[in-house]
């Protein structure tokens, strides 16, 4: 075997295989950022988002994981059963795309980036080769059935046995095209098992498919032989046709749960016409955009990017980002977001954010990180996959040899019947289908699930914390009073604060930065505010706001400070409305008092939470008499004001220690710790850059009404859960017994297993579909 030093020769393939000329294409840094971004955390490494072609159940999920987690390089893999997708964390310092997609191939599995251009058109053709192998083995069994008839209603010496050897020969034939290929799916993926030595669910489907096929053909070759008292074709084609039917409506179930995503990921176009240097429009890849580009956009088709409308009007149409299911008028000066379509009228855009920076593009990758999250119920499943099957394939060998001595046939048709009627399959798919369901459905409303354990937790809480500021209150406040030192003129209190505010994403100080530009172009001073000069030294100090450092002329090292009153020694006094500071190195120099409203709908959410028996509370870093203003307002009892959020945290965990299950709802700008600490968080999606997020779920419209529903929805999701796992529990506790004593039929055994899946796939899209008319 030949040794290469991956650091400095990064070849593109495997020594000893050949990858295909196309995955080397992936290998190009240039075309990393379209499925892969970097890891946070990880220099110079990437989180790549692909498909996988030829899964089936969790022992495939668990197969693809072993393959890829062997590539030199490869960090990290999570790999889904039910999406069939995969986040994969790899080295450029030790590995490349095409080699660990070549590992995956190479163990039966062909790895796609998840934004293929054709991988609508793969599946497309996937589902039309399945409809054609449930069709012939559907034919090809009403035959064997029509052939098999006289044999079970006819007396003896009612047929000749010349007569029952030639119906025998005419099943065989008709049993060809079954086996040749409506069973290729099955006998793949066990061939693929078998030579890497593992153990998949497909396997003892196809044995006993094979074992069935097996022991007729011997009873038609040999009449007179140990196998030739009975035959099974009815019974393989009609298994056959079941698991096919079976699986066939799971393939489309799984589309249809996972088009939320799908429908987000194709929004983008893969060209768009832009403004040349001469004026003219030239038509460039998407990927060519830059911040500044001027493009053209047409009704239907989708922005390009974040940007501003420079010319014309028009609608937009922004559901499957926001949740926002109203179209929503665009003209010059608004803002438009990647990836929501135009409507009706063409438009110029200057992009202002390309790529990874855009709001669809984070969007994404919070949905692809969703869909290859495990649960741990899912987890617990998949770890008990390969164990129960290695204790099918002892139980059927069991069963084999205790039936041989009722006749070597029945004895191979008990053990077929175990091998099938046991597969696991309903059990891997019991918690992920149902997750799944909900989590795209609640995506299509505008929640955005990062972790589906979250519907879990969720479902189990008593205790809801809220923020307050931008949270329960709108980000809109209005400049009720300004207070300032002695000496110190309204005019350079408002220039300062702006400077200080433009650089804060708390909402008080976008109101205090947009307030100041607006004074200032009242008198006839446009642009914006200036930036901070080079040298200048900017500080956030989480929970108590910024400060920045310069160098002054005559030496000495001037300060200023933007926040808390405590943060900016400000005068102590009693104060129910929220303030702002200002302070300079001699200390205290204005207090900004604003007024705030809140959100329309909070009370409505308070009340239906405290309906609902769960306990409401507030922790805020604002002054205490601001937060109970608007406590008392909404009618909770129990709040608490001035927290830094170590506080926070420190309370949040206090009630955790107390028993209770805790959510956390805030805007995501200061509240990291205490939203890693709860059970389960909530963000609001128009207040924070979403990768920065420490959520377990985003409101994309921001509004709080979504969180009542979505706690209604995890309680169902719950609920589902429950009767998957019961019915997948009761149905092997109920035919295996029968298998094993030989009273459950190989083709009702088949049965029993496609109708199992389905029932736990239609359960799920039963609660897809709720989900969907209650949104």
């Amino acid at each position: 075997m030949t040794s290469v030093n991956l650091a400095q020769d990064l070849p593109l393939t495997l020594p000893e295989h050949k990858a295909d000329d196309r995955l080397t294409l992936l290998d190009d840094p240039q075309e990393w950022a379209s499925f892969s971004q970097n890891e946070a955390g990880q220099p110079g490494c990437w989180a790549s988002s692909v498909v996988f072609e030829g899964m089936h159940c969790a022992a495939c999920a668990i197969s693809i994981e072993e393959a890829l987690r062997s590539v030199p390089g490869v960090k990290s893999v999570q790999v889904s059963a039910a999406s069939h997708r995969g986040r994969i964390v790899w080295s450029e310092q030790e590995t490349r795309p095409s080699q660990w997609m070549q590992a995956s191939a190479m163990a039966g599995y062909k790895a796609l980036p998840a934004n293929d251009a054709h991988a609508h058109e793969r599946r497309r053709q996937q589902a039309r080769r399945m409809v054609w192998r449930v069709a012939v083995a559907g034919l090809c069994m009403m035959q064997v059935m029509m052939y098999a008839t006289p044999a079970y209603v006819a007396e003896p010496g009612d047929i000749t046995p010349d007569m029952v050897h030639l119906l025998r020969w005419a099943s065989w034939v008709l049993s060809l095209p079954v086996i040749l290929f409506s069973c290729t799916p099955f006998f793949s993926a066990a061939w693929q098992d078998l030579k890497h030595r593992r153990i998949g669910m497909d396997l003892p489907v196809a044995i006993g498919m094979l074992g069935t096929f097996v022991v007729s053909s011997l009873g038609t070759f040999e009449p007179q032989g140990p196998f030739g008292a009975e035959v099974y074709f009815d019974s393989l084609t009609m298994f056959v046709f079941f698991l096919l039917m079976g699986r066939w409506m799971e393939l489309r179930m799984r589309d249809r749960t996972a088009g939320a995503l799908e429908a987000v990921l194709n929004r983008l176009p893969d060209s768009v016409r832009r403004r040349s240097a001469d004026d003219s429009w030239e038509r460039v890849s998407i990927r060519q955009l830059r911040a500044g580009d001027v493009v053209e956009v047409l009704p239907g088709e989708a922005f390009p990017g974040d940007g501003t409308v420079l010319t014309g009007q028009t609608q937009v149409d922004e559901a499957l980002l926001t949740g926002e299911s109203i179209p929503l008028n665009r003209q010059a000066g608004d803002a438009v977001i990647a990836g929501s379509h135009n409507l009706s009228g063409r438009v110029e855009l200057r992009v202002e954010q390309v790529g990874a920076a855009t709001r669809y593009a984070q969007i994404v990758a919070l949905m692809e990180s969703a869909s290859v999250h495990k649960p741990a119920m899912a987890e617990l499943a998949d770890r008990m996959a390969k164990p129960f099957l290695i204790g099918v394939l002892l139980a059927s060998a069991v069963a084999a040899i205790a039936w041989w001595p009722q006749g070597p046939g029945h004895a191979v048709m008990v053990a077929v019947a175990v091998l099938v009627v046991t597969c696991p399959c309903a059990l891997s798919l019991a918690t992920p289908a149902a997750m799944l369901a909900a989590a795209g459905a609640l995506a299509r409303s505008g929640v955005l699930v990062r972790r589906l354990q979250a519907l879990q937790s969720l479902a189990e809480v008593d205790t809801v914390v809220f923020d307050k500021t931008g949270t329960l209150t709108l980000d809109s406040f209005s400049v009720s009073a300004l207070h300032v030192r002695t000496g110190v003129t309204h005019g350079d209190v408002w220039h300062w604060a702006e400077r200080m505010a433009m650089h804060s994403l708390h909402p008080v100080s976008r109101a205090i930065a947009a307030e100041a530009r607006q004074r200032r172009l009242q008198q006839g001073q446009g642009g914006d505010a200036q930036a901070l000069p080079a040298g200048w030294v900017l500080t956030e100090h989480p929970g108590q706001g910024l400060s920045v450092q310069w160098p002054a002329s005559d030496g000495f090292q001037r300060v200023l400070r933007w926040g808390s009153a405590t943060f900016c020694d400000a005068p102590n006094g009693p104060c129910e409305r929220l303030q702002v500071n200002l302070a300079d190195e001699q200390g205290w120099m204005a207090t900004f008092e604003l007024q705030e409203t809140l959100r329309p709908e909070a009370i409505h959410v308070v009340t239906a939470l405290s309906q609902q028996g769960l306990s409401v509370k507030v922790l805020s870093g604002d002054a205490p008499g601001a937060v109970e203003l608007v406590a008392r307002s909404l009618g909770i009892d129990d709040f608490r004001g001035g927290c830094s959020p170590q506080d926070k945290l420190a309370a949040l965990q206090a009630m955790q220690k107390q028993g209770h299950r805790v959510a956390m709802v805030g805007d995501g700008l200061n509240d990291g710790p205490v939203l890693a600490g709860a059970d389960v968080s909530f963000a609001l999606g128009q207040a924070v850059a979403l990768t920065q997020s420490q959520a377990d779920m985003v409101l994309m419209s921001g509004r709080l009404d979504l969180l009542e529903h979505t706690l209604v929805r995890s309680r169902q999701t719950l609920r589902v859960v429950r009767q998957n796992l019961i019915w997948s529990v009761l149905y092997n506790a109920a035919c295996v017994p029968l298998a094993l004593m030989g009273w459950l039929p190989a083709w009702a055994a088949g049965l029993g297993m496609a109708l199992s899946s389905l029932l736990v796939v239609l359960n799920a899209l039963r609660l897809s579909a709720s989900l969907g008319r209650n949104s």
